[in-house]
């Protein structure tokens, strides 16, 4: 009888754990004197987590660690700051991105408050344009701390200054060079644990969807409004040329040699909005079962994505998932804990964003489940390999109609983000499982370089009968993988 698979499928859905079954929140209370809108975290060496925020205050937590976020004590270490976008912990410093300078600042007598505050760096200028932030630092392998500059927004009444939109290398000395070009809304930038630099941009403009892109010197990224910098001494590229406006982006990477493709595209509203800070998952699988995967906060969707990379042709590039939503306010900053929970440091404050608080700080943990999930989807000839976290029901995995894949890409253009354009549903011709159950591979049929591949695996089941946590995954195919 029907009746009976029908009501197995019923109950195994209803056993599926949720978001909030996998990775609780446990929400931090906020005194009523202190308005924490997080723009930058860090934990420090001795497992307290340091908050800088928009009103450039910065404090030390104690008790951050409570299972129910109460009795939480906030040391005011130091304010009166210009907008600091980001905190770092090295060489016996705190490093400080503000509006118009890279500092460092140190407690010396150990009462958690600063006493001593150095510019490293002010090369750049300011012009008092709307959107004048600066974001880092992050620290690479050489020692450089490294810095990106958003360009500015509006009618640009203070006039212009040179290096907004670009992504800086600066040597702990305070020397700096300009690396790479064409960023538009910079919110994070990152180090990969093997030493490539990565950063995070805001879909508008000259940039068709929010994305991860690789940052390597000589990069330009597509934002031409700092092209005239590269003119300066300075610059020791070669000087990129003026995008064509209105051209789908592979055909721009085809034709134009200094245009860099990112390595994921996050698809606009489907992947939040405005990807900001982002940490590698480097606590060993004791944040769950995406050891060494990428971990990106959305500022719009107040959520925590998920990224997984593979280097193909010498590209990197790679797939993003839904990994944590429902978070109080817009989530900015991310950094590991002592115990390897997941700090979200979060703001709407300049933006709006999703949630029933303007800011604050909550922590992500893992409750030890592990959900059935896409733990990562790769390029192989021909195709994709799905990797799962669980066993697959056979049956259904090996059957091409529980997968749906589409193919699209964007416009770069002048105009505000780019639709989904050239879109062709793709055919799933055969679907070949793994003798332990744990992978899939699909045989797809028109694959495109440079674009995104959209996959749906909803008729996918587990061994036990579960449904995938998040049926949704996004491959941007920038190298066929051969």
């Amino acid at each position: 009888m029907v009746i009976l698979p029908l009501l197995a499928a019923l109950a195994a859905q209803a056993q599926a754990p949720r978001e909030a079954d996998v990775y609780p929140v446990v929400t931090l209370a906020v005194p009523d004197d202190v308005v924490l809108e997080v723009s930058g975290l860090a934990v420090l060496a001795d497992g307290r987590p340091m908050v800088a925020t928009r009103r450039g205050e910065v404090f030390v937590l104690d008790g951050a660690y409570a299972p129910d976020g109460e009795g939480v004590r906030y040391t005011r270490y130091a304010d009166g700051l210009q907008e600091p976008l980001g905190l770092l912990e090295h060489a016996g410093w705190i490093w400080v991105t503000q509006r118009g300078e890279l500092s460092r600042m140190r407690d010396t007598d150990g009462d958690d408050r600063m006493d001593e505050l150095e510019t490293v760096c002010d090369a750049w200028r300011i012009s008092g344009n709307y959107h004048e932030y600066d974001f880092g630092p992050r620290v690479d392998h050489d020692g450089n701390l490294w810095i990106t500059l958003n360009k500015p927004f509006g009618d640009e009444p203070f006039g212009r200054v040179a290096w907004r939109g670009f992504a800086l290398k600066i040597t702990p000395d305070g020397a700096w060079t300009p690396v790479c070009a064409g960023l538009r809304s910079p919110a994070g930038v990152e180090v990969a644990p093997w030493g490539d630099v990565f950063y995070t941009d805001n879909q508008g403009e000259w940039c068709g969807a929010s994305k991860l892109a690789h940052l390597e010197p000589g990069d330009f990224h597509g934002h031409p409004w700092g092209i005239a910098s590269c003119d300066l001494p300075e610059w020791t590229y070669p000087v990129p040329k003026p995008p064509p406006d209105g051209m789908p982006m592979p055909a721009v990477a085809e034709r134009w040699p200094s245009f860099k493709l990112p390595a994921v595209w996050f698809p606009y509203d489907k992947m939040g909005q405005s990807p900001a800070g982002m940490v590698w998952d480097t606590t060993g699988g004791a944040f769950g079962p995406f050891a060494g995967q990428l971990f990106v906060a959305d500022q719009h969707h107040a959520s925590v994505m998920r990224v997984t990379l593979e280097r193909v042709k010498g590209r990197w590039q790679g797939a993003c998932y839904p990994f944590r939503e429902g978070l109080q306010c817009g989530a900015l900053r991310l950094a590991w804990g002592a115990d390897h929970s997941l700090f979200v440091g979060e703001t709407n404050r300049g933006w709006g964003s999703k949630g029933n608080k303007t800011e604050g700080l909550e922590r992500l943990t893992w409750s030890g489940v592990v959900p059935f999930e896409v733990h990562a989807m790769s390029a192989v000839p021909g195709g994709f390999e799905l990797e799962l976290t669980q066993p697959v029901d056979r049956a259904r995995a090996s059957d091409p109609a529980a997968y749906r894949l589409t193919s699209y890409t964007y416009l770069l253009h002048s105009t505000y983000g780019s639709p989904e354009t050239d879109t062709r549903a793709l055919e799933v011709s055969a679907a070949t499982v793994s003798e332990d159950g744990s992978r899939v591979r699909l045989a797809v049929d028109g694959l495109r370089a440079g674009y995104v591949h959209e996959l749906h695996a909803d008729g996918l089941r587990s061994a036990a009968g579960l449904p995938l946590l998040h049926p949704e995954a996004y491959y941007t195919l920038i190298e066929l993988a051969e």
